[in-house]
């Protein structure tokens, strides 16, 4: 079977074959592949004029609904993912988490569109007032580059290692050529043509390159971003191509590191925190054979606690079923391929020169329903290393495979100092139920790792383990793990985001931003604004309301009304020595009665009020003062309809802008409300 290339709208062969893929289990050839003679410089072209286009025209609420769509689409079609995957060595469990995690990840940033305008561009940060009278201010905007993302992924992730990417530059507005691993690449081009075949991207949005897409990187601007994930070698020469530094094309690399686990010295023998340790590891070592970017290289113990380590470790170790898949009773599949089991033994045997070897089954493997001959199976090996200040091959050295060495360290500053050795890190984990020292581990090696799990039986049922990156956090590491970030939640996403400040009147930044700014126009709004329906308001609409003086009743009132008798609030006696001048209104009271005059009591379109954001009480407000409100829409977000029983909605921001009888503000907020549409059929 041949995999072919998914470019310019079409299914095409390369030249020739460029790779057999051969089956990590059975060691037969199932496909083969070729990007030879693709007009790269085209490919690029379509994907920044079909893709890109047609992404930046979508806000960021409709691509996120793509995306949740498109999990929707490729979750209920996963099993045949699955079925594939074992080809690659994965038993299930691996594979739930390059399947089920890659998709997840989709869910993960479509649910992102929540926490972006109804825009196809983003407002970053806060107004910045640049003149005296405040007619000069300065925003920042964020709009999508126009070019494409470029992906170069690794062999042992081929889904999550696509998924994961493309899901934070399509939310970005940005499309995607995919170059995934030829080894693995089968399995990548079955999640694509379900992509595909589904039609709910946009054409061009996502092209894949199955082969070793050679000359690419010729090929890219200075409007494209290049992502690389997989060895620190190939990735600095990657990095260092003429055309990525003549352009200066960003260039995110998230490389193999010498990732480590701490067991901390409060943990005794007995406790939970150790069987809790023992299990991290283990499961680090065999899971996808260990063939993870994440994976624990390093085992940092305690020197009076390493041989009890050590033995509980090689007493798991020893039980590991390790063969086919299909076996439900396998625990360890095969690597990848056999050009992989010659660059594991290759490292092995380098290791093996500065530190001993503690466990290695490979003379006694008792494959289940395979064959050693036929497969790419490899043992588990464990190394034990006493002097690793000196022998460090250990933190040079990477052997991606089952493979991990046992360090001991003598107190906390050997630990950071051994950590650090490693030269940056994705993940280390720190195994302690003292989090005095945890503060102490995390403080002291945070600037070499992208990412630090502190465990404990607190956490330790719903921790997702020390090699799970999640799509919310920032993935990625500095030195040795590349120095880039993915994924990361609005980060992520921000790295295809091209920033760009802007400066004018308040009212012309307004236009730009679609986001109310203060000393905008506030034209009346009649009828009021909560007697009209989501399509009829504009931003900047105002209500300015009847006003109120504030009595000595009204504080006496709340106080009873909300139990809060604070002292500044109900004693005047206790005043010295503080900022206030006399008994001062509370702040929640001013935002009640705010409410009070803003709200439009009738049943209208406003369907429900559902949380204040950025609240801040920004003068005292005593006995006597004279209140009124400016309440003006601030921001319009379109809403998607659930289901056709759904009333059709959108969410409108207001600015609560509270002020007294000298017109200064004494306290603002944003209040969020549903508002009801008058076409209710989308």
């Amino acid at each position: 079977m041949e995999i072919k290339n998914y470019v310019l709208g079409e299914w095409i062969s390369g030249e020739g074959t460029e790779i057999d893929h051969i089956h990590a289990i059975t060691g037969e050839i199932i496909s083969t592949t070729s990007s030879k003679g693709l007009d790269f410089s085209s490919i690029l072209e379509y994907g920044r004029k079909k893709g890109s286009s047609s992404l930046r025209k979508m806000t960021f609420q409709q691509r996120g609904e793509m995306l949740k769509s498109l999990a929707l689409h490729l979750n209920k079609r996963k099993e045949i993912f699955y079925t594939l995957s074992k080809a690659t060595g994965a038993t299930r469990i691996d594979s739930w988490i390059d399947i089920d995690g890659g998709i997840g990840n989709l869910f993960a940033n479509a649910s992102l569109r929540r926490q972006f305008p109804d825009l196809p561009y983003y407002i970053d940060g806060q107004m910045a007032n640049l003149s005296k009278n405040g007619t000069f201010i300065g925003h920042h905007i964020m709009v999508p580059k126009r070019g494409v993302a470029v992906h170069i992924n690794a062999f042992n992730f081929p889904i999550w290692g696509m998924l994961e990417k493309i899901a934070v530059n399509l939310m970005a507005g940005v499309a995607a050529v995919v170059k995934p691993s030829e080894y693995t690449s089968y399995l990548t081009e079955l999640m694509v043509k379900e992509i595909i075949d589904s039609k709910i991207l946009p054409e061009g949005s996502l092209q894949l390159i199955p082969g070793t897409g050679k000359g690419i990187l010729d090929h890219v601007g200075h409007n494209d971003i290049v992502t690389f994930t997989g060895s620190a070698t190939t990735g600095k020469i990657l990095k260092s191509h003429s055309n990525i530094l003549e352009n200066s094309v960003p260039f995110n690399m998230e490389a193999d590191s010498l990732n480590a686990c701490v067991l901390g010295e409060d943990v005794d023998e007995n406790s939970d925190e150790f069987d809790i340790f023992i299990k991290e590891i283990y499961r680090e070592m065999t899971a996808k054979t260990g063939q993870k970017c994440t994976a624990v290289r390093r085992i940092l113990v305690p020197e009076n606690k390493i041989d009890q380590v050590q033995k509980a470790l090689i007493t798991k170790l020893e039980k590991t079923i390790i063969g086919n898949p299909e076996n439900k009773d396998v625990r360890m599949g095969a690597l990848a391929s056999k050009i992989q089991v010659e660059r594991v033994k290759e490292n092995v045997e380098l290791l093996m020169e500065s530190q001993e070897k503690v466990f290695d089954n490979s003379s006694n493997l008792n494959l289940v329903d395979a064959s050693e001959e036929k497969g790419a199976f490899f043992s588990p090996v464990l190394f034990r290393n006493d002097d690793p200040f000196f022998k460090d091959a250990v933190h040079n050295i990477e052997a991606f495979g089952p493979v991990s060495t046992l360090i001991p360290y003598k107190n906390m500053e050997e630990a950071v100092e051994l950590v650090e050795m490693g030269k940056g890190s994705l993940v280390t984990s720190f195994v302690s139920n003292d989090d005095q020292k945890s503060k102490e581990f995390v403080v002291e090696t945070a600037h070499t790792n992208g990412r630090i799990l502190v465990l404990n039986s607190r956490c330790s049922k719903e921790s997702t383990g020390h090699g799970s990156p999640m799509p919310l956090l920032a993935h990625g590491g500095p030195g040795r793990a590349g120095g880039g970030e993915e994924m990361g939640g609005i980060r992520g996403i921000k790295h295809y985001l091209q920033r760009t400040a802007i400066q004018g009147h308040p009212e012309t930044i307004t236009k730009i931003t679609e986001q109310f700014q203060i000393g905008g126009n506030q034209p009346e709004s009649n009828p009021h604004v909560f007697r009209k329906h989501f399509e009829e308001l504009n931003v900047g609409d105002t209500v300015f309301t009847h006003k109120h003086t504030v009595t000595t009743a009204d504080i006496v009132n709340f106080a009873n009304v909300s139990g809060d008798n604070f002292y500044a609030h109900m004693d005047e006696t206790s005043l010295d020595g503080t900022i206030f001048e006399e008994r001062v209104a509370h702040g929640y009271f001013l935002l009640s009665k705010a409410a009070g005059l803003f709200v439009d009591p009738a049943k209208g379109p406003v369907l429900l009020n559902y949380g204040i954001d950025e609240c801040r009480f920004t003068k005292p407000v005593y006995v006597g003062a004279t209140i009124g409100v400016r309440f003006t829409v601030k921001e319009k977000i379109d809403q998607k309809k659930k289901d056709e029983e759904d009333i059709a909605k959108g969410i409108v921001k207001f600015l609560v802008d509270i002020y007294d009888e000298t017109d200064e503000t004494v306290g603002i907020a944003t209040i969020l409300t549903m508002v009801k549409k008058i076409n209710q059929t989308k």
